[in-house]
């Protein structure tokens, strides 16, 4: 099913016709549970990776072998969609069985690999790859064709509480004998870095900046336009949630900077960065609701409609990766939003 953003419920360039030089396109990639092939572009899917190429580690200093077990993480969510899925029997209550319950009671955290050393390597874990045939937006070297994300599924990379993100930028068409068994590593720091696998439907949408990133003296007009945060009502039209930067999984664009604060992101060689992609915990949420795909919005409420990667990362927000403008092999930058 292919997926709708609908026009925005006000056209902002109308009322503010100097914004129109601000707007940008972004690829909204509307990931869904699927089976993708090695050969798509997907989210938590197989990558297009050639047999004989080496695997990414991790080896910086961390702990490893405290978490989930990854296999633990897909059985547990398994589980829980057949149960939900379920209807249940007169007399029986919705929801896992008492055997079920039982199963998942089993899976918890521990020191499921206790051999593994702070600095052993782990592989990573693919998280997603986009081709460019797909996803207009796609930023990146234009001579590559395929842009594939993996991670290091812990909270303690680079002195900080995040992931280490890795990208790999391919020319799809030099991939030969594609690897059969994706490695991943025994167990993760975090279920939410789990992703589930989905195939993509990606959107092109047109965006304006977060309110931050505008002139002073356009900001301040929509603010005034807007009025005071105490007299709005719930089904008020609101610039940074309904009119600016689209939410969820997308490519390009503009990041929103609602949790940190507007901030200059500069690679470690010191040059500018562009937003390459947006990893999201959730398609839509209560302040932007606005952006729910028209096909979505029968079930907008339903359990788990959008999460369907379920994926979390920050507190429940969207982690921004930008790339070197110079040399897009440089290592990505992150922004956390909550």
């Amino acid at each position: 099913m292919s997926r709708t953003t609908s026009s925005r419920p006000i056209d902002i360039e109308r009322i503010f016709p100097d914004l129109a030089v601000h707007r940008r396109s972004t690829t909204r990639l509307h990931p869904r549970p699927g089976a993708p092939e090695p050969g798509d572009s997907s989210v938590g899917g197989p990558l297009l990776w050639p047999a004989d190429e080496p695997w990414p580690v991790c080896s910086e200093r961390h702990r490893r072998g405290y978490g989930e077990r990854t296999a633990d993480v897909r059985l547990r969510r398994r589980i829980l969609a057949e149960a939900w899925s379920r209807v249940p029997a007169p007399g029986q209550r919705p929801g896992p069985t008492d055997e079920e319950g039982d199963v998942l009671r089993s899976l918890k955290r521990g020191r499921h690999a206790p051999l593994l050393g702070e600095t052993d390597p782990i592989p990573l874990l693919a998280v997603a790859q986009l081709f460019r045939r797909d996803v207009p937006d796609l930023g990146g070297p234009a001579d590559r064709d395929l842009l594939q994300i993996l991670w290091c599924p812990f909270d303690a990379h680079h002195g900080r509480h995040e992931p280490a993100v890795t990208l790999l930028w391919r020319r799809s068409s030099e991939v030969g004998d594609v690897l059969a068994v994706q490695p991943e590593p025994e167990v993760v720091g975090s279920e939410g870095y789990v992703p589930a696998s989905c195939t993509l439907d990606p959107e092109q949408v047109v965006e304006h900046p977060d309110i931050e990133l505008l002139p002073d003296d356009l900001r301040e007009r929509i603010d005034a336009w807007e009025g005071d945060e105490d007299d709005l009502d719930e089904d008020a039209v609101l610039y940074r949630s309904d009119l600016s930067v689209a939410p969820g999984w997308k490519a390009g664009g503009f990041a929103s900077w609602h949790g940190t604060g507007r901030a200059d992101v500069l690679c470690s060689c010191g040059v500018r960065t562009d937003l390459l992609v947006t990893v999201a915990s959730g398609e839509w949420d209560g302040g932007n609701r606005s952006w729910t795909p028209l096909e979505d919005r029968a079930t907008a409420d339903a359990r788990g409609t959008n999460i369907p990667t379920q994926v979390t990362v920050g507190r429940w927000g969207s982690m921004n990766v930008f790339f070197c403008r110079a040399d897009p092999t440089h290592p990505p930058r992150l922004s956390f939003q909550g």
